[in-house]
């Protein structure tokens, strides 16, 4: 009797959905993760301080209270710059990737954090500006302009701004900025000395003026992104296709280019450029949730605040009382891990 042996099942290469109560429950638990976060934001630093500090902070505050003050106006703002930036900086990440199809996208492709700088060393050498509260200012209209030249750059042609053109007219943005940015600090002591410290990317010294200033770009752009997710789903089934679903091809990625200057602009002019985080916690939230963009969008909305802070709280205790700023630790880990996802999984499937 002859046997026929039964073909085996192939791999399965796309992400498996999960129900959405599964995700719900993770989305619930990440929120936890989060609040658990940012109180050691308050709490922890190269000065310890108590609970009970901490309540009397918020309930029954004294000005000449050295560890009430660092509270309040130091570590809370703080904190509360690194959730919305941190969200902002996720969720821009997780549209690039969406809307370009390039699984190796980031706010940086875009020339976000080389317009930001160039327009800071513009304020500086010609406005003469010199303080945090003025530079968001300047850095929140070099990335929205450096956003929009990159978009009408790609837009040349036939085709329009499709995902190659646009990698490339980044690309181009970014090498313009930059060498302009170079240009003109290596003739101006005052903007090097200036622009090198923005440039580290940091949450240290961002005070309640720049978390006011930047918050109403921040929420803006938060809300218009998280509206997007069914649109990026169009999306990713490819330009023909989501044309013949009905679609507006053109119109949706222009909106969604406009939401991405938004939350990019406000985030780099708060905190500066920081890297990694919107490249790494999109394609993490990808690998917990599944293909759909409106969750990927919603676990971006939170990982990314957990990411960016706890990096800020190592780099307060990791050399204590000294402090390495959050855009420096994030680059020592995040560029480890992005290989090993790189090496244990397949982009392309992501």
């Amino acid at each position: 009797m002859t046997m026929t042996a039964r073909p085996a099942r192939a791999v399965e290469s796309r992400p498996r959905h999960r129900s959405r109560a599964a995700l719900a429950t993770g989305f619930v638990l990440l929120a936890g993760v989060l609040a658990v976060v940012c109180f050691f934001s308050i709490t922890m630093g190269a000065r310890g301080v108590g609970l009970s500090t901490i309540w009397k902070a918020f309930t029954d505050y004294e000005p000449s209270n050295a560890a009430e003050t660092v509270i309040r106006e130091l570590r809370v703002p703080r904190t509360l710059i690194g959730i919305f930036a941190g969200a902002a900086l996720g969720l821009s990440g997780a549209i690039l990737q969406g809307v370009t199809r390039n699984p190796l996208a980031d706010p940086g492709i875009m020339g976000i954090n080389s317009g930001a700088a160039t327009a800071i060393v513009f304020g500086i050498m010609v406005i003469g500006a010199q303080s945090i509260g003025t530079y968001v200012w300047f850095a929140f209209a070099g990335a929205g302009l450096a956003t929009v030249a990159v978009y009408a750059l790609a837009s040349f042609g036939r085709e329009g701004a499709t995902p190659v053109k646009l990698a490339l007219a980044g690309a181009a943005v970014t090498a313009i900025l930059t060498s302009i940015t170079n240009a003109i600090v290596m003739t101006n002591v005052a903007a090097l000395n200036e622009l090198r410290f923005w440039q580290v990317g940091s949450l240290a010294g961002r005070y309640f003026p720049v978390f006011w200033q930047t918050l109403p770009f921040l929420v803006i752009g938060i809300v218009l992104a998280l509206g997007t997710g069914r649109a990026l789903n169009g999306l990713a089934l490819g330009q023909d296709l989501a044309l013949a679903l009905g679609q507006r091809v053109k119109l949706t990625r222009v909106v969604m280019f406009v939401t991405v200057a938004i939350l990019c602009g406000a985030a780099t002019a708060a905190c500066g450029p920081i890297v990694f985080v919107g490249l790494v916690v999109p394609h993490l939230a990808r690998m917990i949730c599944g293909p759909d963009y409106r969750w990927i969008l919603s676990y971006s909305l939170l990982l990314t605040p957990i990411v960016l802070l706890t990096a800020d709280i190592i780099g307060r205790v990791v050399i204590s009382p000294g402090e390495l700023q959050v855009g420096v630790v994030l680059g020592v880990i995040g560029a480890p891990f992005f290989i090993l996802l790189v090496r244990y999984r397949n982009l392309a499937e992501l």
